[in-house]
This record gives C-alpha cells, sequence and structure tokens, in this order.
C-alpha cells in the first residue's frame, strides 16, 4: 500500500511539476492559438470591407459614367440614367427570383469545410 501514502518523494514533486509545466504550455498554446485566428478574421474581415467598399465605388462612378454615356448618345437629360436604374432592377429581381439560396450555402460548405483541422498544426 506504498501508493496510497501521502509521502512526498522527488519523484512525486518532479512528476506533480512536469504536469503542471505540461497544463501551463497546452494553455499557452491554446492561447497563442486563439490570437492566431482572431488575427486571422480581422485581417480577412478589413481585406473585405476594403475590397467591398472598392467594389462598390467602382459599381457608382462606372454607373454615373454610363448613365451620363447613354444620356449622351440619347440625346436626353435623363433616359440614360433611368436605362441604368432598369438594368439594376431586372438584375435584382433575377438574383432575388432565380438564385437559390442552395448555391451560396454550397460555396460556404466548400470554402470553409474542415477549417478548424486544416489550421490545427497538432497532430
Amino acid at each position: 500500500m506504498a501508493l496510497l501514502t501521502d509521502d512526498k518523494t522527488p519523484r512525486n514533486d518532479s512528476l506533480i511539476s512536469n504536469l503542471t509545466g505540461y497544463l501551463d504550455t497546452r494553455i499557452d498554446l491554446i492561447k497563442l492559438e486563439t490570437q492566431e485566428k482572431v488575427k486571422g478574421v480581422f485581417v480577412s474581415s478589413v481585406h473585405g470591407v476594403a475590397l467591398g467598399l472598392l467594389g462598390f465605388l467602382f459599381i457608382i462612378f462606372g454607373s454615373i459614367y454610363l448613365g451620363l454615356a447613354l444620356n449622351q448618345m440619347l440625346d436626353s437629360p435623363s433616359a440614360g440614367f433611368g436605362l441604368v436604374a432598369a438594368l439594376y432592377l431586372v438584375l435584382a429581381v433575377l438574383f432575388f427570383v432565380g438564385v437559390d439560396k442552395k448555391l451560396f450555402q454550397g460555396i460556404a460548405d466548400k470554402l470553409l469545410n474542415n477549417t478548424i483541422y486544416k489550421s490545427d498544426k497538432r497532430a
């Protein structure tokens, strides 16, 4: 019954010290991995917002240019802008009626499939 005694031997102290060090190291590793993931999400978000803003500005100024060009071609002060607005209305109707959410779900599944396991460096 030597295992049940409360004797503090150097071997037990070393084992407890090693286990405590291992747990501290694992906690630090989890903190670092979480920090890396948060940093990656932040960078991706800022990148996405910047690209979205630039794309939005391109569409706005491109639409204004197209409307002005159509106005000049049609010799009308407003017909070009009406045609551009009609184009966006047709695109919106086609998008909301014709595109199924399953398409977007499939794209999201392919992009985000097993990202936790792919980024886990431990094996």
